[in-house]
């Protein structure tokens, strides 16, 4: 090793070798989590899907964070007339708050913080899209969390969808059931607007409602609280993707899937 480089080593060591301190005081808590799920009556896309899904979230000093990854795989006629057997889709949603970065109190009335909400989207496709606006964290009884952010969404190039409003409520509730409990949680997307780009093409606003309801099956089996889950998820999406329902084309969704998801 050259001599005018120890230093540098030294000082990358030296960083490396304190990482875990500085992660130790930024980082609060964080979790991780494997999902499948399996469903059928999906519109537009392959009626029949089953999606592993990555999540990772966490609180840290100034913020939050959630970050998911879909792998979708289509069952049957698959999309674009059988040739697609497959697709992924992603969220990366980071989040400032105002109350932790002034070392403030901000609560009033049944808002517990402010905050800066961001999320990118992305996947196969034409799909990226980003969005920013505030967010609320919300103290509602008997609720684990509740949360809601209003987000403006700007998409990439002249694709429909841009410059529209989006309002997302995200929620958890436990319920005590025997020597286990009932895990209610998920989210709405509701965008309310539309919007025409200059080719004319149109998106329509749209509404969708996804809550997962689970049961602690390792809570029940005495192998940890809140590692491994079992249950049913429900999706209801009207005007999904933006497209009009019609009689020509449905794109009204309603439809049951059975989910497993483990923590770790």
């Amino acid at each position: 090793m050259h001599l005018k480089t120890l230093p540098l080593a030294a000082a990358v060591a030296g960083s490396l070798l304190s990482a875990p301190a500085m992660a130790e005081g930024l980082l609060y808590w964080h979790s991780n989590s494997l999902t499948y799920l399996y469903g059928k009556d999906y519109k537009i896309d392959s009626p029949i899907q089953q999606t592993v899904t990555f999540e990772h979230a966490n609180g840290w000093k100034y913020g939050d964070t959630f970050f998911f990854v879909d792998s979708i795989h289509y069952n049957g006629k698959g999309n674009d007339n059988g040739r697609d057997d497959s697709t992924f889709y992603g969220e990366f949603s980071p989040r400032l708050s105002f109350g932790k970065i002034l070392q403030q109190d901000l609560s009033f009335g049944p808002i517990k913080d402010v905050l800066v909400a961001m999320t990118y989207e992305f996947g196969e496709g034409d799909v990226e899209t980003y969005m920013i606006g505030p967010g609320f964290d919300l103290a509602v009884p008997g609720f684990d969390y509740f949360s809601v952010n209003i987000y403006h969404r700007d998409t990439d190039g002249d694709r429909v969808g841009d410059g529209v409003w989006q309002i997302t409520p995200v929620w958890g509730y436990t319920l005590p059931v025997g020597n286990s409990d009932i895990l209610i949680d998920g989210f709405i997307d509701w965008v309310v607007d539309n919007d025409r780009n200059s080719r004319g093409e149109e998106y329509h606003a749209n509404f969708h409602f996804n809550p997962q309801i689970k049961y602690d099956l390792g809570k029940a089996l005495n192998w940890g609280e809140k590692q491994l889950y079992v249950g049913i998820e429900y999706d209801y999406w009207t005007d999904k993707y933006g497209i009009e329902d019609s009689s020509a084309f449905t794109t009204d969704q309603n439809t049951f899937s059975a989910i497993v998801k483990a923590h770790f």
